[in-house]
Order: structure tokens, then sequence, then C-alpha cells
């Protein structure tokens, strides 16, 4: 349900914005506000040897199912399910607060509030086990991540016991 509310929001927003600009989903900020940064300019996170690379946890394909998909992972990422890992990304609260132990991390920054930065193989599901502040700037956590085959809100990874690493 939350899933098609953001999907509706994001739909809504670029439709009643369209007219406003020259071309879909373009508008002009009110006069003094700064325009809003091109999500076509963010940049993925460089690598780094010490954490998961986003790259490997995008190597899943959703397959049918009966009436159904599902992910199908490659062995990379299958090795991960129930492994101690670092994943380095950006917060996207699910709480309200200035401190957050249960929130999406992503690949990618949000560009826009009501709209996900990337389909289900950028985004972790997070608790951890102190709160953790949230910023616009990445962050890096350890914790053991659990490659999801089949849950029901459609996210196919988590990280439980994290907290913040270096």
């Amino acid at each position: 349900m939350k899933r098609a509310l953001i999907v509706v929001c994001c739909v809504a927003f670029a439709g009643s914005v369209s007219g406003q600009g020259t071309k879909l989903g373009e508008h002009t900020p009110p006069a003094g506000v700064p325009p809003a940064p091109n999500p076509l300019l963010f940049k993925p996170l460089p690598e780094r040897k010490d954490v998961v690379s986003w790259k490997t946890l995008s190597q899943v394909e959703l397959v049918k199912v009966k009436d159904r998909y599902v992910p199908q992972f490659a062995d990379a990422v299958s090795k991960l399910d129930q492994k101690e890992v670092k994943l380095q990304g950006f917060m996207m609260p699910l709480e309200m607060g200035d401190k957050q132990k249960h929130f999406i991390l992503s690949a990618m920054p949000q560009s826009c509030a009501f709209c996900v930065p990337g389909g289900p193989e950028q985004l972790v599901e997070v608790r951890t086990k102190t709160a953790v502040a949230y910023g616009f700037e990445p962050i890096v956590l350890s914790g053991k991540l659990a490659v999801l085959k089949d849950d029901p809100t459609g996210v196919f990874y988590r990280l439980t016991d994290a907290q913040p690493a270096k």
C-alpha cells in the first residue's frame, strides 16, 4: 500500500508541475527559491574495497513464478546472505526525528521527497542497534545482511544489528 501511495504521489506531482515548465516534470521554482539540483547529475558513490558494492547488489533479475515476480539473485549476492557486511549509501528516514533506528539506505540520494531514488536492488532496509543521526551525506554501516527471496513488502535486502562504521 505504501509503495502504491508513493507511486501515485510521484505521478500526481509530476502531472501537477508539468504545465509550469518547458518539459514534462520540469517546473519553475518560486521567486527567491534556488532551483533543485538535477537528479541526473548525481553520481554513484565511489567504490570502496571494504564495502559491498551497489553493482554487486544489482545482480538480480525478476522472474515470473505463477502469477507474480520474484527476485533471482546472482551467486555473488546469494553468498552474502546472513553475512556481516559493510554498506555505504544515503539515509531515507521512515520515521520522524533527528535520529533513526529504522530507515532505508539507498545507492543514490533522494531528489524528491515523494520518490524513491532507485529500484529494490538499490535499496536496503536498515534496523540499527542505536539511533543514527539523519543527514544528507553518505554513511557507512556494518551489520548482518539478509538477502530476501520472497519478502511481502518487495524489499530485496535487509541489514540488521547495524551500526555506523568507517
